[in-house]
């Protein structure tokens, strides 16, 4: 599991660093490797963490984005997500480097790397509590899959989508963009859709979940929303 964990994650970095370094026209962009320095580490950190807590969770959070039992608007919804998210690697490696649109400052940089690792932090958390923590929108009956309302659910009914929007700050501060950070509210109105969705599904199909709504009142920010 753990072999698979390295090569899928640096994959993933190699794949982010050609679009990144490569909208930016550059290798000499220091943002740009300490970002990748920093989402290398942090991944494997929290992937050889949930490999010894919870294997079968990891392999599940392996898994490809588009797959069979996955509702039909769901994989539209990721395949969407795929093409936003190689756009706004792209606009950032324009703005912070090739072009220069935009001049964030070191110590932000500095807090948006912090933000970054507060975020990976706060999904062990989620990871540690929701063993049904899926990357797609499926019920898992063959796991067993029920309700979870405990550790962060108790406050937000989808705090991996929380943890999502402050990685997304963090991560547009410390590649010190802020067309990128523009774009970042479009990407959680995408999240929202989708937990709007989602919630829909579980609701008819997962049992209590409807109580679970009436308890944990709010989706993504506690007293917002």
């Amino acid at each position: 599991m753990i072999p698979r964990l390295i090569v899928s994650t640096l994959g993933w970095v190699l794949g982010m660093g050609a679009l990144l370094f490569g909208a930016a026209g550059t290798t000499r962009w220091p943002a740009g490797w300490a970002f990748l320095v920093e989402m290398t580490l942090l991944s494997l950190a929290s992937g050889i963490w949930l490999a010894r807590r919870d294997p079968a969770l990891l392999a599940e959070r392996m898994s490809i984005f588009v797959q069979r039992g996955q509702k039909r608007w769901d994989q539209i919804f990721m395949m969407c997500a795929a093409v936003a998210w190689i756009v706004w690697l792209a606009l950032m490696g324009l703005d912070a480097r090739r072009f220069h649109w935009s001049d964030v400052p070191l110590w932000l940089q500095g807090i948006g790397g912090a933000m970054m690792a507060a975020s990976i932090y706060l999904v062990c958390l989620v990871f540690r509590e929701n063993s049904f923590a899926a990357p797609v929108v499926k019920i898992q009956s063959e796991r067993g899959h029920k309700v979870i309302d405990t550790g962060p659910y108790a406050y937000v009914r989808h705090p991996m989508y929380s943890s999502a929007i402050l990685y997304l700050v963090g991560m547009a501060l410390l590649l010190g963009s802020w067309w990128g950070l523009a774009f970042v509210p479009i990407i959680v109105a995408g999240l929202g859709y989708r937990a709007v969705r989602e919630e829909g599904v579980l609701a008819e199909e997962l049992t209590g979940y409807d109580a679970y709504m009436a308890r944990v009142r709010y989706r993504l920010v506690p007293y917002v929303w």
